[in-house]
């Protein structure tokens, strides 16, 4: 987790430089002009797109929607964005789930780290309490849990709620993080990245201490 965390910070201290570039402001400017007319044009399957797209950064560790957001602010704002990215991901969960629960393992293996996978499965299981799942939730990659549920059978009403709780605060986060990059707020750009990353290493401490068992700190 510490090395993951570290990355973010180092990701996050990256943004702050590019959120503070005369050229980079210029180059995002003329992305978003030229995607204005587009989006205009196309508002339903624009809103469609950036579903779908959010849907499957939530389940491929190597795929993430985060390049489009500034368009979608632009064009929606900061509200509406919420919400579509909210239900993307929710999406996204609710498919991995799915595929889980219907294909099993040889299907999952291809679309994330199967040691990962495995180390959680082994503390996991579909008889896990719902705050214990909230926090495995808030703590973990977000293309983990929903694979690790399926497998387990965990209810879906239950993973349903969990997932709902657990993607609202970070698709307000992510999104009002995009708007201090268009807006060029460095510190309120840093201050919302650091207490992202804060609440996720408070999320793995505690659920470390509810597994009653090391999880993985990849």
């Amino acid at each position: 987790m510490w090395g993951r965390a570290l990355l973010l910070g180092l990701l996050l201290a990256g943004l702050a430089l590019l959120t503070s570039s005369e050229a980079f402001q210029s180059q995002l400017r003329r992305v978003l002009d030229a995607a204005a007319p587009v989006i205009s044009a196309h508002p339903f399957w624009g809103a469609v797109l950036f579903v779908l797209l959010s849907a499957l950064s939530a389940m491929l560790a190597f795929f993430s929607s985060a390049l489009l957001l500034p368009v979608a602010l632009q064009a929606w704002g900061k509200a509406v964005c919420v919400l579509l990215l909210w239900v993307g991901w929710m999406l996204g969960g609710a498919c991995a789930y799915g595929i889980a629960r219907a294909w099993g393992r040889p299907v999952i293996r291809r679309l994330t780290s199967p040691s990962l996978l495995a180390r959680y499965e082994e503390r996991v299981s579909g008889r896990t309490p719902f705050g214990v799942v909230l926090l495995f939730q808030l703590a973990v990659p977000s293309e983990i849990p929903g694979y690790v549920l399926g497998l387990a059978r965990y209810g879906l009403r239950r993973y349903l709620a969990v997932l709902a709780l657990a993607e609202l605060p970070y698709a307000v986060g992510t999104v009002y993080l995009g708007a201090s990059v268009l807006a060029r707020r460095t510190p309120a750009l840093l201050g919302l990245g650091a207490a992202g990353i804060l609440a996720g290493v408070f999320a793995f401490h505690l659920l470390r201490k509810r597994l009653g068992a090391r999880p993985p700190s990849g």
